[in-house]
């Protein structure tokens, strides 16, 4: 069978030591057997590793950070498809998904460039900081958590947590804090390159379990994978993990899909006590850095959801493989400091 040409532009590239999911996206993709997908690669920064896999990526651009804002991105992916004629878009960073949002009629009706996101009300209810009554609406326990916008509400936290307890930003990383010291410490740390406001969670003792799911967004789940971290990080990224089958948190998957009606990819994470409940911490509302195990599983979450862009029928998967694991590894990439400059100063490779 003859595989059908598609041009997608994907972002996340940074493949590090707190890895973007960019780069096992664009694996997932190139592991079709239905299309011939040709990688456009959207770049923040000129050492993101995926800007020089020439193997996986045809071309790169790099774009505005999110906070330049919506018109900036706009001008920029208009030029971008004046050359690519991208087909669909996938953006795999919290930070740049609102963006991405609000722009996605206009850009399917202007430019034609398709996607399939999260709609701005599930991605807010979401948030970190939502999380508690995200939890009351859809009957799922989540850990006791506080927003917070000053340090100086850190000395009255014993008053509602007993340390330790989790100071998180709110898109990216989490410190458990044993004492008001390190809370603090932990605040000036995440604020200063997150913003505020900060997230306070209670610290939930158990084994930390997360799912990969697409949700076609009128209740049906496409695929889910769950998986247990089995080596983590200083950063809490998992370096190493295995599929589960535990019909728990398949359940649990299944009925937040079908109660939200959620549109895309997401990843949930969970911790599961030793008393057997379970805990939703997270909500990511994009794929996570490990999706490429969902793939070798057996569920290319990926492709489904790039035939979900193009308004293609996708069948549910029903079944993955149990025991199957990932390993994360460094790799030195030998470049050219060309590319690099070429990179820098004009904005493509």
């Amino acid at each position: 069978m003859k595989r059908k040409k598609v041009n997608v532009a994907v972002t996340g590239l940074n493949n590090v030591d707190s890895p973007g999911p960019g780069i096992p996206v664009v694996r997932g993709l190139l592991d079709s057997k239905e299309y011939d997908v040709r990688i456009i690669g959207l770049s923040y920064d000129a050492l993101e590793p995926g800007i020089y896999m020439h193997e996986l990526i045809a071309k790169t651009y790099q774009i505005p950070l999110p906070s330049a804002g919506q018109n900036s991105l706009m001008e920029r992916l208009r030029y971008i498809n004046s050359i690519e004629k991208i087909d669909v878009i996938i953006p795999n960073f919290d930070a740049e998904l609102f963006n991405f949002i609000k722009l996605a009629d206009t850009l399917e009706m202007e430019l034609g460039i398709r996607s399939f996101l999260p709609t701005l009300e599930q991605f807010e209810e979401r948030q970190k900081y939502n999380l508690p009554e995200f939890g009351k609406k859809y009957d799922i326990n989540i850990p006791k958590s506080k927003t917070i916008h000053s340090v100086a509400e850190i000395k009255n936290l014993y008053q509602e947590f007993t340390y330790p307890l989790v100071v998180k930003g709110k898109f990216y990383d989490a410190s458990v804090a044993y004492n008001a010291d390190q809370a603090t410490s932990y605040f000036h740390k995440i604020s200063s390159k997150w913003g505020l406001p900060i997230i306070i969670q209670e610290f939930t003792y158990g084994t930390e379990v997360n799912v990969t799911a697409v949700g076609d967004g009128r209740g049906n789940t496409i695929g889910a994978v769950p998986m247990r971290k089995q080596f983590i990080t200083d950063k809490g990224k998992a370096w190493a993990g295995i599929t589960l089958e535990d019909g728990d948190l398949m359940d649990l998957t299944r009925k937040l899909m079908k109660n939200s009606k959620w549109k895309g990819p997401c990843e949930l994470e969970m911790i599961r006590t030793n008393e057997g409940e379970i805990y939703l911490i997270e909500i990511n509302p994009r794929f996570p850095a490990w999706v490429y195990l969902a793939v070798g599983a057996g569920q290319n979450h990926p492709e489904a959801l790039l035939k979900l862009a193009l308004g293609e029928k996708v069948k549910p998967f029903t079944k993955y493989e149990t025991g199957k694991m990932f390993i994360r590894y460094s790799y030195d990439m030998i470049c050219d400091l060309k590319e690099f400059e070429t990179i820098s100063t004009l904005g493509e490779l």
